[in-house]
């Protein structure tokens, strides 16, 4: 029974094989999908956009033929599994992926940069397994925990993380260099943009306009270009704000000394938990040229100033109460708080979202 079912799907791969013997105006992907169980369908994206479905057969067949004047970054999903090939016209590739498997188990040929493209994907696989491990392991030992032994269990967990993206991102770099090509701008795409902000900024320097017809190249280039406007050796934006008294205050009021901008909120936990941190090192250095420039983004004025008061925050607040509405939002382009950022005295920003014992550790080795 096993060889014929292997040989009726050999005879489908070579129905499609010849099925797909068109111009070198399009590229042909025939693929197929084992273990779909419920899923019907396959789509076909190039970054956020989708450009294509298609329904796959008993067999779990399916086909697409596009044309793609350049070599294009595009990812094949189904369900929640997503391969990334990078595909042009011409291109006659087989593709076949089981979605028992782990994602980095399939199989493609026909597309050299697809093939190196593979060649990392088990570099992102085993990424994605350290941060899965390290969420579950995260979980079960927070189970119990006061907020004081939380707060230094999650920074605990922060430091490996941090160390397995930092290991991760020089064998990203490695590649790159490896395969000056869209198989290691594709991998120099899967980086943190917080963590490997300098390497993302030297990388994007470094291919220039080389790939300017491609539009995830494009995009990956103006994305960097805005968040080089706020690395570490860029001046911080300026902006004004309001304090409690509806006093005007601008960042650039605080030149002269070390200051750490710290976007927060009442409603924040994570904000809360660091501020007591944030309050003993102001107490500690403050006094040799250090200061806090607080940024609420509260919409209730009576939580803001509880929570002010609560904390024992003795430095200057502001806040224009519109919440992510905040103009200043935009500017420093906040995700998520808490967010900061540590200026010099001429208003340069030297470090970022610096917390706990690295916040400690950044103000003891620049002041002592």
């Amino acid at each position: 029974m096993w060889k014929k079912n292997r040989i009726a799907e050999l005879l489908g791969w070579v129905a499609l094989m010849f099925s797909s013997c068109t111009g070198n105006d399009v590229f042909v992907l025939d693929g197929q999908i084992t273990s779909a169980e419920s899923i019907q369908t396959v789509a076909l994206y190039e970054g956020e956009r989708k450009l294509d479905s298609v329904f796959i057969d008993e067999h779990g067949r399916f086909k697409f033929e596009r044309a793609a004047s350049h070599p294009r970054l595009l990812t094949v999903e189904a369900g929640r599994s997503k391969y990334h090939l990078i595909l042009e016209n011409g291109d006659r590739v087989m593709f076949r992926a089981d979605l028992s498997q782990p994602m980095d188990s399939y199989e493609v040929s026909g597309s050299p940069l697809s093939n190196k493209i593979k060649l990392f994907a088990s570099t992102f696989a085993k990424r994605e397994r350290s941060k899965q491990e390290l969420e579950e392991s995260f979980a079960t030992q927070a189970k119990g925990l006061n907020d004081t032994a939380l707060i230094a269990l999650r920074q605990h967990f922060l430091q490996r993380y941090r160390q397995q993206m930092a290991d991760y991102t020089d064998a990203v770099v490695r590649f790159a260099a490896e395969h000056d090509d869209l198989a290691g701008f594709y991998a120099m795409t899967t980086l943190d943009r917080e963590l490997a902000e300098s390497e993302l900024i030297a990388y994007a320097d470094r291919i220039g306009s080389r790939w300017d017809d491609n539009a995830s190249v494009r995009q990956f280039l103006e994305e960097i270009a805005r968040l080089k406007l706020l690395a570490v050796g860029q001046p911080a934006p300026d902006f004004e704000s309001l304090t409690p008294n509806n006093k005007p205050v601008k960042l650039s009021d605080f030149r002269g000394k070390y200051t750490l901008i710290d976007f927060w909120a009442s409603w924040c936990v994570p904000c809360r938990e660091e501020n007591p941190n944030i309050v003993a090192q102001y107490h500690l250095y403050k006094d040799k040229g250090f200061t806090v420039f607080g940024v609420s983004l509260d919409g209730n004025p009576g939580s803001w100033l509880r929570a002010i008061k609560e904390d024992g925050l003795e430095w200057t607040q502001v806040s224009d109460l519109q919440q992510w509405g905040s103009e200043v939002v935009g500017l420093y382009r906040i995700q998520a708080i808490p967010t900061s950022y540590l200026i010099d005295p001429n208003g340069i920003i030297i470090a970022k979202n610096l917390r706990g014992a690295d916040l400690a550790a950044f103000l003891a080795k620049t002041f002592n």
